[in-house]
């Protein structure tokens, strides 16, 4: 029985030594996604499933590639980011590079979404306030 990965655990992910590959139904089941979206992160040259007549056979690679990707999509990264970040994997200096990319682009997101975060927090005590002053205001036309 194929064990879900929960999002918080995408970048993470466990290897699976248990297996050598994986079916489309495997990582759809793992990470609960859609054979459609995986059939898209292929298209997209995201991933790369070997073929065996009409049967996508996903590596390791693509598994963890995968999570990459939800993670990505999670936290805000475009494809084309996401796609740039996973990509750095294969430069071959023992993903120095990538390490450097990653938090450099996870700070910057890090920082719009507090900034994101403080423009709603100002909202919600906004509106808050509005909705008490229209609340006394009806409350005064019903006394």
């Amino acid at each position: 029985m194929a064990t879900r990965a929960s999002p918080e655990s995408y970048a993470m992910i466990e290897p699976r030594h248990d297996r050598d590959h994986f079916t489309i139904s495997d990582l759809s089941t793992e990470f609960d996604v859609t054979a459609r979206a995986l059939r898209f992160y292929e298209d997209e040259g995201l991933i790369a499933p070997e073929r065996r007549g009409t049967q996508r056979i996903y590596s390791h690679r693509d598994r963890a590639r995968l999570a990459w990707i939800l993670r990505g999509k999670r936290v805000g990264f475009s494809l084309g980011e996401i796609r740039e970040m996973i990509d750095l994997y294969d430069v071959g200096d023992g993903r120095r590079v990538q390490r450097q990319v990653v938090i450099e682009r996870s700070e910057a997101r890090i920082a719009l979404l507090t900034e994101q975060k403080r423009d709603i927090d100002a909202a919600i005590d906004e509106l808050t306030n509005f909705v008490a002053i229209l609340e006394a205001s009806r409350a005064q036309d019903k006394g």
